[in-house]
């Protein structure tokens, strides 16, 4: 593809990298690098700086009086308008807030600010890996971004993962149960590289997601669906864990329960 053509196209690898994209976005993109090393190029360039932000920049925690004020801002916004002697409701436009930022704020500006603070300070991280996770699991379908290590050895996946990542990945096989295992790929979700290993049902394909969540508690797992894909999320023995398909509902349970009772 001609370069004058990519512009679009770089600006939908940039939103890819950022878990920004529908499936149907994201399969384009896949489709696109596979025959375009330019933007190819882009997205390692990319992925390799993000996670170098992640691990290189300091984080700073915004102070507890900026958190004050912003939740008394929403609180404020949110109290009933007075209205006019007429009784003509006052224009939405001057209900929003203007959070004392003069000119340069024009009517609903501080709204957005307000919006934004409070969606850093209050959303729960891991917000969009749902869809990050479907994303990743649609686009590793199109040919030649599924697997890097082909094997149905558990004792060949597993060493395949040793000085690629910064973690050992639990690999197990359910060959006997109707679910054998395929092999394995390195990948980058929750803004880092993680151990993704591939089942197989029938003609189905389940990704297994799995990454170091250090600290945190064992949880149950938690189904959803995306695009029509299922997906599955449970935290075990340290480890975050995603198993995403496009098996019925049923069929993914069924291949959790292996995995957390083997």
């Amino acid at each position: 593809m001609k370069d004058d053509n990519c512009a679009e196209m770089r600006l939908l690898v940039q939103a890819d990298v950022d878990g920004e994209l529908s499936p149907r976005e994201a399969a384009a993109v896949a489709a696109h690098l596979d025959h375009c090393e330019s933007c190819a190029a882009l997205q390692t360039q990319l992925i390799v700086a993000s996670g170098r932000l992640r691990r290189e920049v300091p984080y700073h925690k915004a102070p507890d009086a900026l958190r004050t004020a912003v939740l008394s801002r929403i609180a404020a916004a949110a109290m009933p308008v007075p209205r006019v002697a007429n009784d003509n409701p006052v224009p939405w436009w001057q209900r929003l807030p203007r959070f004392g930022l003069g000119p340069l704020v024009p009517f609903g500006a501080g709204a957005a600010v307000a919006a934004c603070l409070a969606l850093l300070l209050l959303a729960p991280p891991g917000g969009g890996l749902p869809e990050a996770v479907v994303s990743d699991h649609i686009r590793a379908l199109q040919p030649g971004h599924l697997m890097d290590v082909v094997s149905t050895d558990q004792h060949t996946v597993k060493p395949w993962f040793d000085g690629r990542l910064d973690f050992a990945p639990p690999v197990k096989d359910f060959k006997a149960e109707g679910f054998p295992l395929a092999g394995g790929r390195m990948d980058y979700l929750a803004e880092r590289p993680v151990a993704a290993l591939i089942y197989q049902r029938r003609q189905h394909l389940i990704d297994l997601y799995v990454w170091p969540e250090e600290g945190r508690p064992d949880r149950s797992p938690a189904s959803g669906s995306r695009s029509g894909y299922n997906f599955i999320h449970w935290t075990e023995g340290g480890m975050s864990l995603w198993a995403v398909s496009d098996l019925a509902a049923g069929e993914l349970e069924d291949f959790v329960r292996l995995w957390r009772a083997g």
